[in-house]
């Protein structure tokens, strides 16, 4: 019996692949999305939905959205949509996080979605009934930790460098002493970066912001007579220090395939690379990109406020976010990792995928291109419940042997402006329309919604259309 995923967090860098790939393997998703600015959330889903699509070269099944906030109680979801979990979801994939490191005060992010809102999600679990649950936390919840980081450990009286890392340590420990899951599966990245194939990335944190200071000190440093750019720049460390850094579309990967299997679920997983990239390989990548040079690696004793240039000066007033973070890092432990996911290794970050990384910052103006909007040709739902009598009987027409008086018909509207619906006939012979398809064995009916909507015009218009017809867009999933 197939139910669905009801997910947070997916319209985070994260969430967008995650959604790709699970929808890729199968899984009936249902998100939770709150609106932003003009955008309703259907629009929010779209245009991630429409992004993959434009990628990929095919349509994608679309899945139920729902409009809530993971910091209001309830998640936000009305009475309506929270039977409808009740009634079709049976495991939660709560992703949603702020990445900001200080907050006012437990009421601010990061608190508000990092711990207020997994708190909320956890008490909605128990409230209707969710006993599967998969969390993505981060690898810093060891805090100022160093050494090996076990993924057995959690809470061992660490400091933190930041509110960030403190909220998610709360929030993982009420995920896991709730008691009311009978699976949790948690998993644990490093510092997540771009897209691995393309460098894409929705957001400018972490690596970025160094590559996007990188790219500005360059933008306004006039080169000499043989084009170098020379950014005269000391910094306080070796150089040599590791990064534990990962491609986003790794991280998404590992996250679906560990989902998919019973096998694997229960266990904490850290997402950490095997080879750590290091400042030195960044900075010489950097070179490399811009032909440029200058930057020199004086050692941690090197003092910040010894900066013998604006540039030098620059570069310090921008990193002081990340400095916690510059002479340290952990190794962490991945023998689950590797244990339960071994033919999905981390992609090494080299000289290439940074340059990737650079050459799609630069084409994105660093975050201020404005990303592509949705079309949208209308909204499956509607023409649905015009059209659900004459799909329920064009079924029944070509398929006698399912003409029972009681029927569940699932169609699968594929593709901009789709969705999943579950028509129902019953006894009385009223045809009912709900959001989902049917989770047993009941026949789900595939289209693509380019062609049903100009099906649609076309009835809309009394052109008459044989009812084979119909089904020659259609095709029952056996």
């Amino acid at each position: 019996m197939t139910k669905y995923i009801l997910m947070t967090g997916a319209t985070g860098l994260v969430g967008r692949y995650l959604v790709r790939d699970l929808l890729l393997d199968g899984h009936r998703l249902a998100l939770v999305i709150r609106a932003s600015g003009d955008q309703s959330v259907r629009e929010r889903a779209e245009q991630i939905l429409q992004f993959w699509e434009n990628e990929l070269g095919g349509s994608l099944p679309r899945p139920v959205v729902l409009g809530g906030d993971v910091c209001e109680e309830g998640l936000g979801l009305n009475r309506t949509e929270r039977q409808w979990v009740a009634r079709h979801c049976d495991t939660v994939l709560h992703n949603a996080a702020s990445l900001t490191f200080h907050g006012a005060d437990r009421t601010a992010e990061p608190w508000r979605t990092n711990l207020t809102g997994t708190l909320n999600l956890r008490d909605f679990c128990e409230q209707i009934g969710i006993r599967q649950a998969h969390y993505v936390s981060t690898a810093y919840v060891c805090g100022s930790r160093d050494g090996r980081i076990l993924e057995s450990e959690l809470d061992c009286g660490q400091e933190f460098r930041n509110e960030y890392e403190q909220s998610k340590l709360l929030a993982e420990k009420a995920m896991r002493e709730t008691g009311i899951f009978d699976s949790l599966t948690v998993y644990r990245p490093a510092v997540i970066a771009g897209d691995s194939r393309t460098g894409y990335t929705s957001t400018y944190h972490g690596l970025y912001m160094y590559l996007q200071l990188m790219a500005v000190l360059n933008r306004n440093t006039e080169p000499d007579e043989h084009g170098v750019r020379h950014t005269n720049i000391r910094l306080n460390m070796s150089g040599d220090e590791p990064r534990n850094i990962v491609p986003v579309d790794w991280v998404a990967s590992v996250i679906a395939h560990l989902l998919a299997r019973d096998e694997s679920h229960g266990l904490t997983y850290h997402l950490s690379p095997l080879d750590p990239v290091t400042p030195r390989q960044i900075i010489e990548a950097g070179y490399k990109f811009f032909n440029s040079c200058g930057v020199e690696f004086c050692g941690p004793e090197h003092a910040a406020e010894d900066a013998i240039s604006r540039a030098e000066r620059a570069t310090y007033d921008n990193k002081t976010m990340y400095e916690a973070y510059e002479h340290s890092d952990p190794v962490f432990d991945t023998t689950n990792l590797r244990r339960m996911a071994p033919d999905l290794p981390c992609p090494k970050i080299d000289e290439a995928m940074l340059r990737r990384f650079l050459q799609f910052g630069e084409e994105d103006r660093w975050g201020r291109r404005k990303p592509m909007e949705p079309s949208i040709p209308g909204w499956g739902d509607a023409e649905i419940a015009s059209l659900a009598c004459e799909i329920v009987g064009s079924f029944l027409a070509t398929h006698r042997e399912s003409s029972h008086q009681h029927l569940a018909l699932g169609f699968n509207l594929t593709g901009p402006g789709g969705g999943q619906w579950t028509i129902t006939r019953d006894k009385s012979g009223d045809v009912i329309v709900e959001s989902g398809l049917p989770a047993g064995n009941d026949p789900v009916l595939n289209c693509e919604s380019a062609r049903f909507f100009q099906f649609a015009e076309q009835r809309r218009k009394s052109i008459a259309v044989p009812q084979t017809e119909l089904f020659e867009f259609t095709q029952l999933a056996r």
